[in-house]
C-alpha cells in the first residue's frame, strides 16, 4: 500500500489516532442518550462486535449530564455529538467525555468558542470538526455550490478559528453522499492539512447499497493512506456498521479480527449445495475469535489452488467434498459430512 498522507497523532481516550497507528472503527448510538440503560446496553453490544470508539447525540443538557454515568459502564472512548450550543460541550467535557464533535463556527461568539477550547485544553479533549455537504455555509454554497471545494473551505474555516486560539488537538471530516465527491473532498483536504481524518459517506442508504458506497469511498481513501478512523453509515442495525467497517479494513489487509471466509461464486462444475454450505460455515464462524482464513470452494479444479492461502477449507466434488488444510487435501467426505468435518478441523485449529 502506498502511503500518501501522514497525519499527526491525536489521543482519544486510551487510543492514539493518526500517524502509523491502526485505523479505528467507530459507530454512533441510536438510543436516546438520556436513557442510560439502553445506551450502555447498545454500547456494550457494539464493543463485542469490535466497535472501538462510540459517539452519542447530545441534544440537550440532560443528555450531557448522563456522560459520566455512561462512561463508568463502558470500556471504549466516548464522543459527544454537539451542534450549536457551547454549554452542552462544556457540560460534556466536565462529565469526562473523550472527544467532542462540534463545529466552532456554529456555536456563536468568540468568547463561547474560547470557553470550549479552554475546557478541552485543560482536560486534553480533542475536537472533531465535521462538515457534511448538507450543512455548508450559504456563502460558500453560493460561491462554489455543494462541491468538495466548498466542503474543504468550510472545514478549513472552522480549523482556522481553533488554530487562532492555539488549539491543534483536532480531527477532521467532510462527508458526502456522492462517493466520487467524497473521495475528491478528502484528497483535497489531505493536501492542505496534517490532522487525522475521520472517514465516512453520509446517509449512504440501507445495508446493501450503503455497504457498497462505504466500501468504495472509504476503501479508496484508505488504500491511499488517507484516514485514521472510520464510521460506516447505514440505515441498518448499528452492529452492521461495525461488521462492514471491519470487512473494509480486512479487505485492504489493514486490520484482522476473527475468522475470514472466502468462497467462490459457483459455476457449472459445482455439484454440491455451495450457497447453503457457505452460509452455514459463516454462521458457525461468528462464535470464533481466532483470525483464521476459511475457504468454501465449489470444485476441485480451482478450489485448493485458489484458496491455497486459506488455513482450512473444502473443495466440492460430485456429492462430496475434499477437505484441505494449507492447500493440501487431507480427506474426502460425502456431502452430508462436509459441514461437520470442516467444523471439526476448524475446531482443531482454533483450540
Amino acid at each position: 500500500m502506498h502511503k500518501k498522507y501522514k497525519s499527526k497523532e491525536v489521543k482519544v481516550g486510551n487510543l492514539i489516532l493518526g500517524g502509523d497507528n491502526p485505523v479505528r472503527v467507530q459507530s454512533m448510538c441510536n438510543t436516546p442518550t438520556k436513557n442510560i440503560k439502553a445506551t450502555v446496553a447498545q454500547i456494550l453490544e457494539l464493543e463485542k462486535e469490535g466497535c472501538e470508539i462510540i459517539r452519542v447525540a447530545i441534544p440537550d443538557i440532560e443528555s450531557a449530564r448522563t456522560i459520566g454515568d455512561i462512561k463508568k459502564q463502558i470500556n471504549i472512548p466516548l464522543v459527544a455529538d454537539i451542534h450549536f450550543d457551547h454549554l452542552l460541550a462544556l457540560e460534556a467535557i466536565k462529565q469526562g467525555i473523550d472527544k467532542v464533535r462540534i463545529n466552532p463556527g456554529n456555536i456563536g461568539s468568540e468568547e463561547k468558542v474560547k470557553s470550549v477550547v479552554k475546557a478541552c485544553q485543560e482536560k486534553n479533549v480533542p475536537i472533531r470538526i465535521g462538515v457534511n455537504v448538507g450543512s455548508i455555509e450559504k456563502e460558500l454554497l453560493s460561491k462554489f455550490g455543494p462541491t468538495p471545494k466548498a466542503a474543504v473551505e468550510s472545514c478549513l474555516k472552522h480549523v482556522r478559528i481553533l488554530e487562532k486560539l492555539n488549539f491543534k488537538n483536532m480531527l477532521l471530516s467532510i462527508k458526502f453522499n456522492d462517493v466520487p465527491q467524497m473521495i475528491e473532498g478528502y484528497r483535497l483536504l489531505a493536501s492542505k492539512v496534517d490532522y487525522p481524518l475521520h472517514l465516512g459517506v453520509t446517509h449512504a442508504g440501507t445495508a446493501f447499497m450503503g455497504s457498497i458506497r462505504n466500501a468504495i469511498g472509504i476503501g479508496t481513501l484508505l488504500q491511499e493512506g488517507i484516514g485514521a478512523t472510520l464510521r460506516v453509515s447505514l440505515t441498518a442495525p448499528t452492529s452492521e456498521e461495525i461488521k462492514v467497517g471491519w470487512a473494509i479494513l480486512r479487505s485492504l489487509n489493514l486490520r484482522q479480527r476473527g475468522p475470514e471466509l472466502i468462497s467462490c461464486p459457483t459455476c457449472g462444475r459445482t455439484e454440491i449445495d455451495l450457497f447453503s454450505l457457505a452460509n452455514k460455515v459463516e454462521e458457525a464462524l461468528k462464535n470464533i475469535e481466532t483470525p483464521i482464513k476459511v475457504a468454501v470452494m465449489g470444485c476441485v479444479v480451482n478450489g485448493p489452488g485458489e484458496a491455497s492461502e486459506a488455513d482450512i477449507g473444502v473443495a466440492g466434488g460430485k456429492n462430496c467434498g475434499a477437505i484441505f488444510v494449507k492447500g493440501q487435501i487431507i480427506k474426502t467426505v460425502p456431502e452430508n459430512e462436509i459441514l461437520p468435518s470442516l467444523l471439526e478441523e476448524i475446531k482443531k485449529l482454533t483450540n
